[in-house]
């Protein structure tokens, strides 16, 4: 069913309207997603105090990662992790910050999905307050609802994931979320505390004349990465770079602009650096269901399997005929 748009359509609305037409539904997914944009005006809120309550800069420690922990890292996981451990909608929430899994405590119900996510995507940009945010996906779980949750119900291909989205943190606070129904964007009102839909049916353009890729790293790409690259520099094409440097930043804008967005394997990281569970796998969901595609460079991302809850991956992902093209000379690759 397509949801038509109306002003003044609260998340809540959206997602109440759109539970009525699936009779046999709980609403256990709706209090998720209630859980997790309540997470996001936390967050949102905090961000845009960090530099008055001594949240910016880093705690001194490192994570799973080996990255440096920055104050907003610790407070937007510990954010996440609060808002759905009780609600009985969640077993499982996998996090960039966790070395291991964040089980559902024994004292509230293990629900019937598993949540990734990566809490403050972009922690590098904080101090200078560019663009940020918080990128999530969804799975159904695979074991018993009210049973303690195993890897079973996490390591999977992203083909599997029931929903996806993120949370921008810019000049002002957006909420995309898709799933099978398509994408649409939520715009945080501050003034009355709500997400209102701004951006229904969201469809990314399949060709455009940007690219968003840390070129600096060009020596070191792949044979096949570097003859794409060439391509888009060649003028007749007309190609322009926009490049924030935070994944969901460039990815968000690429997704209603169009363009390709490209973190490829280099030498030094020859699996990439992006984590396939909670980077790329929302992603990929998200642009396939706003029409585009999403590789690494060889195969299609929502195939891949992890082994790892930390796994990495290179990722192309952007307009669909762009990312046809890149795979096609990547794929060329030993």
């Amino acid at each position: 069913m397509e949801t038509p748009f109306v002003e003044g359509i609260t998340l809540d609305r959206f997602l109440m309207d759109t539970l009525r037409d699936h009779p046999g539904a709980s609403g256990t997914f709706v209090n998720l997603m209630q859980s997790i944009a309540l997470a996001g005006k936390m967050i949102s809120a905090r961000v845009n105090r960090a530099g008055l309550s001594g949240l910016l800069g880093g705690t001194g420690e490192t994570n799973v990662q080996g990255e440096f922990v920055q104050k907003l890292d610790v407070y937007a996981n510990e954010t996440f992790k609060k808002a759905l451990e009780h609600g009985g909608h969640t077993c499982m929430v996998v996090s960039e910050e966790e070395d291991e899994p964040i089980l559902t405590p024994e004292r509230f119900h293990s629900g019937k999905y598993v949540v990734t996510v990566d809490p403050l995507d972009g922690s590098s940009n904080i101090d200078v307050n560019a663009t940020i945010g918080t990128i999530f996906g969804v799975f159904r779980r695979k074991t018993a609802e009210g049973t303690k949750a195993t890897l079973e119900d996490v390591i999977r291909p992203g083909q599997d994931l029931v929903a996806a989205g993120y949370v921008i943190y810019g000049s002002g606070t957006i909420l995309i979320l898709a799933t099978e129904h398509g994408v649409h964007g939520f715009s945080l009102d501050p003034m009355v505390g709500e997400f209102f839909l701004s951006h229904p049916h969201i469809q990314t353009p399949p060709t455009s004349t940007t690219y968003s890729l840390n070129e600096a790293y060009y020596h070191q790409f792949p044979p096949g990465t570097r003859a794409y690259v060439d391509r888009l520099r060649e003028p007749k094409r007309g190609y322009g770079t926009r490049y924030i440097g935070t994944l969901i930043a460039d990815f968000h804008r690429n997704l209603l602009k169009g363009g390709i967005f490209l973190y490829p394997a280099t030498a030094k990281n020859p699996q990439g650096k992006l984590r396939l569970l909670y980077e790329a796998f929302p992603t990929a969901y998200i642009v396939e269901r706003a029409g585009g595609a999403a590789t690494n460079g060889k195969q299609r991302i929502l195939d891949l399997v992890p082994k790892t809850l930390h796994d990495r991956t290179p990722l192309v992902i952007g307009g669909k005929a762009e990312v046809e093209e890149a795979t096609a000379l990547m794929s060329a690759e030993p």
